[in-house]
Formats: structure tokens, C-alpha cells, sequence
């Protein structure tokens, strides 16, 4: 029905920036918020930052002021902005979608994850 593809991972040095990309795809759907989260090796999944349709953002402590989240709703996007980056940071990132098909019922959509490693 919906699927995410994500895109933007990589290997980067201790300070450097990456931008994580997140194309949602489908039809019949509206998105009524997204997602990151991340997972490091044996570590739960958590989440790093999501927005809704409107606008309105929310940050894990850990990345607020480093992280930023954005959407393109005329394009199904989100994109993850990583700045100041930190060998702490490195996981594997997932996106996640919740949507509204045909008005009514709503599901929600993971991606199949992009590593992102920082090298110290």
C-alpha cells in the first residue's frame, strides 16, 4: 500500500554533516506525520525526530540543536538534516510514516533503514 524508501547514509568523519532522505510512495494516502529513529547494535530502537503534516517538530534530547527534520508534503518527503555529527550518532536510521487511507484508516509504515556511521 505505502512503502519508504530511504536514502542519504554513509560514512563520515566526527563533525561532518549528512542529510537521511525518506520518499514515501503509494496511493490513496495522506501522511499525517513522520519519522526517525535510530538503532545501534544491540540497542532498542529510538526516536530521534518527527513531524506532523503542519509542521510542528519534536527532537530527542540528544540530538536537539544538531538535528533538523523537515517534510515536503507535495512530495511525500522527509529529510533528516545531521550536523556537528558524533560517534555516538552511528546506527542504523529508520523512517516511519503515519498515514490516513481513504480517510478513515490509519496504519503506519516503516523503511528499511540506512546506516550512518561517524568515525572519530
Amino acid at each position: 500500500q505505502v512503502q519508504l524508501v530511504e536514502s542519504g547514509g554513509g560514512l563520515v568523519q566526527a563533525g561532518g554533516s549528512l542529510r537521511l532522505s525518506c520518499a514515501a510512495s503509494g496511493s490513496g494516502f495522506s501522511i499525517n506525520a513522520m519519522g526517525w529513529y535510530r538503532q545501534a547494535p544491540g540497542k532498542q530502537r529510538d526516536l530521534v525526530a518527527s513531524i506532523t503534516s503542519s509542521g510542528s517538530t519534536s527532537y530527542a534530547d540528544s540530538v536537539k540543536g544538531r538535528f533538523t527534520i523537515s517534510i515536503d508534503n507535495a512530495k511525500n518527503m522527509v529529510y533528516l538534516q545531521m550536523s556537528s555529527l558524533k560517534p555516538e550518532d552511528t546506527a542504523v536510521y529508520y523512517c516511519k510514516a503515519v498515514v490516513v487511507i481513504q480517510k478513515f484508516y490509519q496504519y503506519q509504515y516503516w523503511g528499511q533503514g540506512t546506516q550512518v556511521t561517524v568515525s572519530s
